[in-house]
């Protein structure tokens, strides 16, 4: 890895205390950025209004630095409203999306990564209009979905997991389908707002959980309807507790912090995060 040019991301939300899962996808991005003599962004995924908090975003910021991860440049999601409106504004005009009247559930929890385990259903297509809606105009007091192309393969190599491919559409045998894109209380899906950002910031490679392999192909959508570039994406394995289960907020006493307070080094929550295989790029 020695493109001059190299520019990863930390992308951490401040909902929960960072725990070892975290830390062990944000050191391989830090190392892989560091190794390319690359730009590493930190960005404050802080457009969940109900969960984020200020001393999380602290307490986030803190740990990466005891852990010995730095950073070079800041971006909070939080501040970008603009960016994004203006993106759904291309969206509506060009007929990429429609207005979704579903489940508050459905739509409450767009504005989060989503996981292998709590990841959006397939959706039905009960409200994708048949004909193209009457008015191009964003309306942003509105619940919009992302019109996948019916029974298209989204394929890409990835730099850690290889060759992928996920078939999109609504109906038998999809792997996902018309996705959540904007929500009426005038916030951006996760999905939109990860693509925007990482245009912006010119992010040449992703490097984040494998739990969002499928979350990739619906970027890859929204990259080429907005005419944005692709970057590489390398999807680290995941870390998971005793029961087999992927580690998440909960999981309080694997948090850094927790460690930090019961004695731990730096050294030695880097040894627990096993990431030597991982470190490896099939590139």
């Amino acid at each position: 890895m020695n493109e001059a040019r190299y520019v990863g991301r930390l992308a951490p939300s401040p909902t929960g205390l960072l725990h070892l899962g975290h830390a062990r996808t944000f050191w391989i991005a830090a190392q892989r950025a560091r190794a390319a003599g690359g730009l590493l962004w930190l960005r404050d995924e802080d457009l969940d209004p109900q969960r984020s908090r200020a001393d999380f975003a602290e307490a986030m910021r803190e740990d990466l630095r005891w852990l010995g991860i730095d950073w070079d440049a800041e971006m909070r999601q939080s501040e970008r409203i603009a960016a994004y409106r203006e993106a759904m504004r291309h969206l509506v005009r060009e007929g990429f999306v429609y207005p979704c009247r579903c489940s508050r559930r459905d739509i409450q929890q767009a504005v989060q990564a989503p996981h292998e385990d709590d990841d959006e259903p397939i959706y039905s297509g009960r409200c994708r209009p048949e004909r193209d809606p009457e008015t191009n105009e964003f309306l942003p007091d509105t619940n919009y979905r992302f019109r996948v192309p019916d029974g298209e393969n989204v394929s890409f190599v990835d730099g850690n997991t290889g060759a992928q491919s996920f078939l999109a559409g609504c109906g038998a045998g999809a792997d996902f389908g018309d996705f959540v894109i904007w929500r009426r209380d005038g916030l951006p899906s996760y999905q939109l707002a990860c693509v925007v950002d990482d245009a912006e910031m010119g992010i040449t490679e992703v490097v984040r959980g494998r739990d969002l392999l499928r979350s990739t192909a619906r970027q890859m959508l929204l990259q080429h309807a907005l005419r944005l570039s692709t970057p590489r994406y390398f999807h680290c394995e995941l870390m998971r507790d005793d029961s087999g289960a992927r580690l998440a907020k909960r999981h309080d006493a694997l948090s850094l912090r927790a460690l930090r307070e019961s004695g731990c080094t730096p050294a030695e929550v880097i040894a627990r995060l096993n990431v030597g295989s991982s470190m490896q790029s099939r590139e």
